[in-house]
């Protein structure tokens, strides 16, 4: 497999010691951790929203006003009210190596009302960056750290969004490797109508875990859709089936 730029192929069992202290920089980088009380619930559901150079200003908000009218839509609410002690939410923007910015922190939701406030704080971000590449290695390792703060819930789930290959950093499979996924579902969203590579670049390497898929935007018009389908999928679990 050949890894982003910057990455030594030669280095399959060690890395090297620059490598090392790129991942430790984003294990402990400041993720403005929050006490979250430990209860059960069904799902934890992180979202990884691509806010690289190729994302302009029109593409973006059609990433958080896609997901936010999924996340209203009556099959998904009533989908996360039948959960057993309902799921959590968080959603983070990403793109360079240490351009992760949090959007909105991990949220119970068990009634409509808390659904509606964190939709309501993710169509309220600004968003953070949007001059750096694509280093989706790093996205992955925040979402793993980011896990580690996330209520104690059956299924973890990271669903990671992007409309090109990795060409910063390190691999997602080095980051499967080095950051604590055992538990950890990744599912991937390809955003087509850019790079031409990156649905096949997701196929091969984002998913992770028990059941993972990649779902695919055909251009970013095409994303509120496929947004949808996912989310339903992953909160349904087995029980999903797809609407024609």
């Amino acid at each position: 497999m050949a890894l982003p730029p910057g990455e030594n192929p030669g280095h399959s069992k060690a890395m090297s010691a620059r490598s090392r202290t790129l991942l430790a920089r984003v294990a402990f980088a400041p993720l403005a951790l929050a006490a979250v009380p430990a209860q059960a619930c069904e799902l934890a559901l992180a979202f990884a929203l691509d806010v690289s150079a190729s994302v302009d200003a029109r593409e973006y908000r059609q990433q958080i006003d896609g997901l936010a009218a999924a996340l209203v839509e009556p099959r998904v609410v009533e989908a996360v009210l039948a959960q057993p002690g309902g799921i959590a939410l968080a959603a983070y923007e990403w793109s360079g190596r240490y351009q992760q910015d949090e959007i909105v922190h991990w949220t119970r939701i068990e009634t409509r009302d808390s659904l509606a406030g964190f939709v309501a704080r993710l169509r309220a971000h600004t968003r953070a960056y949007d001059e750096f590449p694509t280093a989706i290695g790093y996205a992955l390792g925040h979402g793993a750290v980011l896990m580690r703060s996330a209520p104690d819930c059956a299924r973890r789930v990271i669903d990671i969004s992007g409309d090109g290959v990795g060409n910063e950093g390190f691999s997602p499979a080095i980051a499967y490797r080095e950051f604590e996924f055992d538990a950890i579902t990744v599912n991937g969203l390809a955003i087509g109508g850019t790079d031409p590579e990156v649905i096949e670049y997701y196929r091969a390497e984002i998913p992770h875990g028990p059941d993972a898929f990649v779902e695919v935007a055909r251009d970013f018009d095409d994303y509120p859709a496929a947004i949808l389908r996912k989310l339903l999928r992953e909160i349904e679990g087995p029980q999903y089936v797809r609407a024609e």
